[in-house]
């Protein structure tokens, strides 16, 4: 089956999105959620938790309490650590804060969420990040390589999470080399261990499988190093691979452009590992895929898969994506909207977008038209009816809850407004877009189509305020896309 690459949308979502970030771990707790934790952005380590309530389509940052040691909460700001869920545990241990690699553990039960800082025994690992690890079961985690500051690691250490108990294992056989930035994904009875960053840089593309970890099996854990049919990734390392029904969907990472060149390739494309015809298989997606980038996250819900932030070496992205087959509901959004199928490379949520030039802005067809006639014609506006404050409930309980609280509708919304004048795209939350949007029509209406009639002046031209501002006649929010949050939100403060 084919899939698609879709943009998602405001109305896809309720509550407030994670910020853009790279280096974070997103689990799915059992059907029912997924938890992002952690990352990188500008420099800066982050250690919030942010829930996507998969039933509610609601995404929440849960008011965690904690018995960490000396007085923590939860883990301090880190990125790039393990994370593995087990029942309704989430498990983290390790992952880089600034220069330091961490070798601290901890749990947060997602029932009731409280964060534990557990004190393990048996053979510690060392301090680490970018290494890799896979649940065993309901009840193991094993747990492969990284870097420790000083060296890439080939080691295997298994987790009992009832004891407690790390053991490293004593494995058979040539061991894969040392390596970090791979992933690790238990498949069956068996570990899958692909790409990484080995010792002295080189990006790898190898795929090895770790036998000897299920209890039933006897014999010694032992390594094999498979070649399988099909096409192949190329070597990557801070891809993801994410288990969905019988395929591993490998996506991403970066790798290099080769021994003349400096600098990283980062990747966008989607490989499988077929676990019917263990066979590697190109996924076929017939639209742009998301911008191609590394140490993102994506998790499978249901027969969707969401992708979240990561790094291309310049950027750090903040995007939400799915990918769907193409008979998804979602995908039927793209038909709907063609101005989402060729999205450009820069279309993103732009949580960190740098500041884009005006002349880089395409002028729409009507004014490029005007331009080469070198005429002057304002172009009517149809007025579109747009409801008073007092009858727009969402914008009195949107500003009820920003405010606290208000005498008249009117102090309401002055304050709202005065609210979202001081607003970034990042702080927008979804359940501001629609009300917003509403507002965004009623002021443009008011100031420019019932006032002037059709047109804004600016300068010696009279520029129509449909080619102006862009988003005066779109009729639902669901028709924006995340992109658009940020050219909004610019626009009406321009008229407010």
């Amino acid at each position: 089956m084919h899939h698609l690459w879709v943009p998602a949308s405001p109305s896809d979502f309720r509550g407030t999105l994670p910020q853009a970030r790279s280096g974070h771990s997103a689990v799915n707790i059992g059907k029912s959620k997924v938890v992002v934790f952690g990352g990188l952005v500008d420099k800066r380590f982050l250690a919030d938790t942010t829930v996507f309530d998969i039933d509610n389509r609601l995404w929440y940052r849960p008011e965690c309490t904690g018995n960490g040691l000396e007085g923590q909460v939860g883990p301090s700001p880190r990125a790039f650590h393990i994370a593995i869920s087990i029942d309704c545990h989430m498990f983290i241990f390790g992952g880089r804060s600034s220069g330091k690699r961490l070798g601290d553990f901890w749990v947060l039960d997602t029932d009731i969420w409280q964060w534990s800082e557990l004190t393990s025994f048996g053979d510690l690992p060392s301090p680490r990040d970018f290494a890799a690890a896979s649940a065993i079961g309901n009840r193991k985690i094993v747990m492969y390589g990284g870097w420790d500051g000083k060296k890439w690691l080939s080691d295997v250490f298994v987790l009992d999470t009832i004891s407690l108990e790390w053991t490293e294992l004593s494995v058979s056989g040539a061991p894969p080399p040392p390596r970090c930035g791979h992933t690790a994904t238990m498949v069956e009875k068996r570990l899958l261990v692909y790409g990484g960053r080995g010792g002295g840089g080189p990006i790898m593309g190898d795929l090895w499988a770790l036998k000897g970890l299920v209890e039933e099996e006897n014999g010694t854990p032992g390594w094999t190093q498979l070649k399988l049919p099909g096409q192949a990734p190329s070597p990557r390392c801070g891809h993801t691979v994410t288990s969905g029904g019988h395929y591993l969907l490998l996506f991403g990472g970066h790798g290099t452009g080769g021994w003349l060149s400096r600098y990283d390739i980062y990747h966008n494309d989607c490989v499988v590992l077929d676990r019917v015809s263990v066979q590697w298989k190109r996924l076929s997606t017939d639209n742009e895929p998301p911008v191609a980038r590394a140490y993102h996250s994506l998790t499978c819900i249901g027969s969707r898969y969401l992708l979240f932030g990561g790094f291309d070496g310049k950027a750090t992205y903040g995007d939400l994506w799915w990918l769907v087959p193409e008979d998804d509901p979602i995908a039927k959004r793209l038909s709907a909207s063609p101005q989402n199928i060729n999205q450009s490379k820069d279309v993103y949520i732009p949580y960190d977008r740098p500041h884009v030039q005006e002349s880089e802005i395409k002028a729409s067809g009507i004014l490029e038209l005007r331009k080469k006639l070198q005429i002057d014609v304002p172009v009517s506006i149809p007025k579109i009816s747009v409801m008073e404050e007092s009858e727009d409930t969402e914008l009195l309980e949107v500003a009820l809850h920003v405010i606290g609280s208000a005498s008249t509708t009117e102090q309401a919304a002055q304050a709202l407004r005065e609210h979202w004048r001081k607003s970034t795209s990042s702080s927008i939350t979804l359940k501001e877009i629609s009300p917003l949007l509403r507002d965004y029509q009623r002021l443009i209406t008011r100031h420019y189509v019932i006032k002037t009639g059709s047109s804004l002046p600016l300068g010696k031209s009279t520029v129509s305020a449909s080619e102006t501002y862009r988003f005066y006649h779109i009729k639902n929010v669901s028709q924006l896309r995340m992109d658009d949050i940020e050219n909004l939100l610019a626009e009406y403060k321009q008229i407010s």
